[in-house]
């Protein structure tokens, strides 16, 4: 076959237009991207020495002489290796296998020592339910990762200049993933090739060492249990010198034995006597701030509300107060001598009227 049209390009080809033609047809036909397919590897083969014969000047002179290809003295690798498969894709030298794996192969790319932002680290505080309602400031023990303070994050240390020992000096690291050879500049020394620094050696190389510090973190007046409050730049250091990531405390509440919180209202179940339900009474209920006085009208029945406006959980998004909703729960005496159940008896002449006698149909 001809080694142009199998290429798909004219005979007046420049030798861009040849490594144009190669990477498009190899990316197509490469076994790694079509694993199994013996014909796409027949292809891929074909392909492979038709680059290596008109990429070769000599060779191309002598295969557009007698029209066939004329082997190499060098054995054939099919790899990619000469190609700069490193190279970002939208980079000047774009059209690369980074176009084909960009989204699989980006990250193993990237250099190993660039700055990141490090870890947030959760911690919890438990507070009575009082001490949620105030509000303050409340002090934690935090035990974080910092940055090593003689290599100020880096893991290393300026040291004479010397040969890089990972890429052997040459700037460049290989790897192999099947049949192509991917290079890509050292991380190590940068793609120089050289290394003017050292490991750190009170760091060991690992950049941060952990400390602990006591922290002091401001709770708002009404915070409810599960709230988060975040810290920032309290977390963990980042890799390389890396800005820190953030505190994040979550607060726990413990319950109240009176109150029950429903948002920023609170609810409370307040027992009263029977003559104070029927005659109407003035009463103390528990609140935030000790008591509240509050009237309860005359007539008032078992299960009744009344709500005592901005009596409740100071409000953390700067609103008005909740309120304070007061249920009333009837309890009747104790009989325990014969005068007061005569009283009773005589109530009970007087009002005469059924109290049930809604429950049955007319």
């Amino acid at each position: 076959m001809d080694l142009y049209v199998l290429l798909g390009i004219e005979r007046e080809a420049t030798l861009e237009d040849i490594k144009r033609a190669y990477r498009r047809l190899a990316r197509r036909f490469h076994p790694d991207i079509n694993p199994g397919d013996r014909a796409a590897e027949q292809r891929f083969r074909q392909i492979a020495e038709a680059y290596e014969t008109l990429s070769d000047p000599d060779r191309r002179r002598r295969y557009d002489t007698a029209g066939r290809s004329v082997a190499s003295a060098e054995p054939s690798t099919f790899g990619f290796e000469g190609f700069d498969f490193s190279a970002s894709v939208g980079g000047p030298s774009a059209s690369t296998f980074g176009d084909l794996f960009a989204d699989v192969l980006h990250r193993r790319f990237e250099p190993s020592d660039a700055p990141a932002r490090g870890a947030d680290l959760h911690q919890a505080i438990s507070l009575a339910f009082d001490e949620a309602m105030r509000g303050g400031r409340y002090e934690i023990a935090v035990t974080r990762q910092e940055h090593c303070r003689t290599c100020g994050g880096l893991g290393r240390l300026p040291a004479m200049e010397r040969r890089c020992a990972p890429c052997e000096g040459t700037g460049i690291v290989k790897s192999a993933r099947g049949h192509m050879i991917f290079s890509k500049p050292c991380a190590r020394c940068g793609g120089t090739g050289v290394q003017a620094d050292t490991r750190c050696t009170v760091c060991g190389g690992r950049q941060v060492d952990m400390r602990t510090e006591t922290l002091v973190v401001g709770v708002p007046a009404g915070v409810e249990d599960g709230a988060r409050i975040r810290v920032a730049g309290k977390g963990h250091a980042g890799p390389n010198g890396g800005e820190h990531g953030d505190l994040f405390v979550t607060v726990r509440v413990a319950s109240h034995p009176v109150f029950r919180r429903d948002g920023d209202d609170l609810h409370i179940v307040v027992p009263v006597s029977v003559h104070e339900a029927a005659l109407g009474a003035r009463i103390l209920v528990p609140s935030l701030e000790g008591h509240a006085r509050m009237r309860i009208p005359p007539g008032t029945q078992s299960g009744q509300r009344f709500r005592l406006r901005e009596r409740g959980v100071p409000s953390t998004r700067g609103g008005e107060r909740g309120d304070l909703i007061v249920e009333i729960r009837i309890v009747l005496p104790k009989v325990l001598d014969e005068r007061s159940k005569e009283l009773l008896r005589e109530f009970g002449r007087i009002n005469s009227d059924d109290v049930r006698s809604g429950l049955f149909a007319k």
